[in-house]
């Protein structure tokens, strides 16, 4: 018998569908961003150049119908290019303000880690409160507003790393990585090219259809036992001796909005273990700080998010519970 998530899912899960038709042979990205914003998180998509970072994301924008804006990070984009700006109006005889693209519900940040720290921190209360201060005047933006970040490996021409604070604000981390073999031959032959996004059927009904998902997302039940769960596993990122800074309260946060995200899109009610397993490497090793010593025997920090899954003993709760 279908259940009541099964049936709110569904636009979910068809955008996830239209996304796959852009991006072939990545279906757990797919599924881990939609999750993302649905938890109400922002994005970072960390990899090489050239796999489709950006086709990702201007596939989902499509999917979604959302209002969407792209920035081409450079060096030298200033805040101002990001925020927006007052002009002078002849007209008028006033200073009208000119809304930059960061006024959306999607912003796409491509290649973010080639601007400076500066505009960098341009972001940063939007990410966190949905507002911009420019001029002295504090703004709303659009509700919802997602943004979804690319960045090239740090070492590659033109890039620094992201501040840690500014890497807090991002829910998730993805690496999409090559496509297989057989994936990439469907690439050659013009399947999820950049024509496929063409092809993407607007399915979400935009962000008021996004909206009252969320609200049902939020409603996903978490029973004490897995809130001890991911409590343990942050703790363990905390007293990690390979460890210089663990995951934050809002990392914390974070992983409980993956978690109940991820029953959401699986037709549960609530949340189990494989849920938070799934998402908890995306999910925390990104606001990770390894040691001078893990550095020098090139650890990363998705190898020691790997171990902790591992050593911490998964909750024992009955599958088919329904919030009792």
């Amino acid at each position: 018998m279908e259940n009541e998530v099964e049936k709110e899912n569904t636009k979910a899960l068809l955008a996830i569908r239209e996304v796959e038709k852009a991006v072939v042979g990545k279906e757990d990205c797919i599924v881990k961003i939609m999750a993302a914003i649905l938890a109400g998180g922002h994005i970072l998509l960390n990899d090489i150049p050239g796999v489709g970072k950006t086709t990702m994301a201007m596939a989902f924008a499509k999917a979604m119908d959302l209002q969407t804006k792209r920035i081409q990070f450079t060096p030298d984009v200033l805040p101002s290019d990001v925020l927006g700006f007052s002009i002078y109006s002849k007209e008028t005889g006033q200073f009208l303000f000119q809304q930059g693209p960061i006024f959306c519900n999607l912003l796409l940040a491509d290649e973010l880690n080639r601007t400076s720290p500066k505009t960098q921190s341009a972001l940063l209360e939007a990410m966190e409160e949905g507002k911009a201060s420019v001029e002295g005047e504090t703004r709303q933006l659009p509700v919802p507003f997602i943004v979804i970040a690319t960045q090239n490996p740090c070492g590659s021409a033109g890039t620094q790393l992201l501040p840690e604070s500014q890497m807090d604000r991002f829910m998730i981390s993805l690496s999409m990585g090559y496509p297989l073999p057989e994936d990439e031959i469907s690439i050659l032959k013009g399947e999820g090219s950049k024509r496929a996004l063409e092809e993407i059927i607007p399915v979400m009904g935009g962000s008021n259809i996004l909206l009252t998902l969320r609200q049902k997302t939020q409603m996903i039940y978490l029973h004490d036992a897995m809130y001890e769960y991911i409590m343990k596993l942050v703790t363990q990122t905390r007293e990690h001796s390979l460890l210089e800074l663990g995951i934050s309260p809002r990392g914390s946060l974070a992983i409980v909005k993956m978690a109940k995200a991820m029953a959401f899109l699986r037709g549960r009610e609530f949340v189990i273990a494989e849920d938070v397993e799934d998402i908890f490497t995306n999910t925390a090793a990104h606001r990770l700080v390894l040691t001078m010593r893990a550095r020098a025997g090139k650890k990363r920090a998705e190898q020691i998010t790997e171990e902790i899954i591992k050593s911490v003993k998964k909750p024992t709760i009955r599958r088919n519970y329904g919030g009792n």
